[in-house]
C-alpha cells in the first residue's frame, strides 16, 4: 500500500505554485527540504487561504471611483503627516521617504499600500494560525515570495512616462520607532495601485512554468492550537513578536484560550 504524501505541489503557472500540506506538522519538513537554499525568499501568513495578497489601503479604496484612487491615496498620506505632528515624542528621527511615512502609519494601524512580510517562515506560520476565528475555506496560508529583483530591473529599464515604474518594491525601513518590525524580522512590499502581489507576479511572469517566484502553502485549520503550542516552545509568540504592553497582554490571553499553552 502506497503511503499518502505529506504535501502535494501544483504545476507552476505564471510563476506561482500552490503546495497543499496534509497537516501543519509538515510545514517544517517542507521548509527544510524544499526552501532552505532560498534564503532570499520572504514569508507572509494569512488566516484565510482564499485571500489575495492585498494591502489594507487598496481594500478601502475599492469603494472609490478608479479615476480618483491615486488622489485619495495622496491625500490620505498628507492627512497622516499632519495628524502625527507633536505625537512622535521629543527629537523624532527624520523620515526621508514616502515609504518611511507609510511604514510609520502601518505600525500604528493606519491603512497603507504596504503589506507585512517576514524573513522567518515560522513567524509567518504564527500569524497564519494566531487568529482563533475559523477561516471560511477551512484552510490557512503561508506565502513565500522571491526572485523578483531581475524582473524589477527589466521593468525599470523598459519604463517611460511620468508615473513611477510598476515594480514590486521590498521595503526595509531604517527608522528606530518600530521594535515590532525588528523582533518579527519584518519588512514590507508595495505594488502599483490596484494590484495585489499575486496579480503582479501573475502578470509579470505570464507563461512561466519552470520556477516559482510565489509559493502558497495551504494549511488545514485542524490542530491549530497544537501548532501554536509548538511555536510557543520555539519562543514564537506575542511576547517575543510584540515587545510592548500589547504583546504582553495578548500573550497572557493565550493561556486562557489554549490548554497547556
Amino acid at each position: 500500500m502506497s503511503r499518502k504524501p505529506n504535501w502535494i505541489e501544483s504545476e507552476i503557472k505564471n510563476g506561482i505554485m500552490e503546495v497543499k500540506l496534509m497537516s501543519w506538522r509538515y510545514f517544517y519538513d517542507y521548509v527544510r527540504i524544499e526552501m532552505l537554499d532560498y534564503s532570499h525568499y520572504i514569508w507572509r501568513g494569512q488566516k484565510e487561504a482564499k485571500w489575495k495578497l492585498e494591502s489594507s489601503l487598496d481594500r478601502l479604496l475599492r469603494g472609490k471611483p478608479e479615476s480618483q484612487r491615486r488622489s485619495y491615496r495622496r491625500r490620505h498620506l498628507e492627512r497622516f503627516k499632519l495628524a502625527v505632528r507633536g505625537r512622535r515624542g521629543p527629537n523624532p528621527s527624520r523620515l526621508e521617504s514616502e515609504n518611511d511615512w507609510w511604514a510609520l502609519g502601518q505600525h500604528h494601524g493606519m491603512a497603507t499600500p504596504l503589506l507585512d512580510w517576514t524573513e522567518s517562515p515560522f513567524v509567518a506560520l504564527y500569524f497564519a494560525v494566531e487568529d482563533e476565528n475559523v477561516p471560511e475555506s477551512g484552510t490557512r496560508a503561508v506565502w513565500s515570495l522571491g526572485g523578483v529583483k531581475n524582473k524589477n530591473q527589466q521593468i525599470i529599464e523598459a519604463h517611460s512616462g511620468a508615473l513611477p515604474p510598476p515594480v514590486l518594491e521590498m521595503i526595509r525601513p531604517q527608522q528606530d520607532e518600530d521594535s515590532r518590525l525588528v523582533n518579527q524580522a519584518g519588512l514590507f512590499t508595495s505594488v502599483p495601485l490596484d494590484k495585489t502581489v499575486d496579480s503582479w507576479v501573475e502578470e509579470n511572469y505570464s507563461g512561466k512554468s519552470d520556477g516559482a517566484n510565489l509559493l502558497k502553502l495551504i494549511i488545514p485549520n485542524g490542530e491549530r492550537t497544537d501548532c501554536l503550542r509548538t511555536l510557543n516552545k520555539m519562543n514564537i509568540n506575542h511576547l517575543s513578536l510584540f515587545p510592548d504592553l500589547y504583546g504582553a497582554g495578548q500573550h497572557c490571553n493565550k493561556f486562557l484560550r489554549i490548554d497547556k499553552y
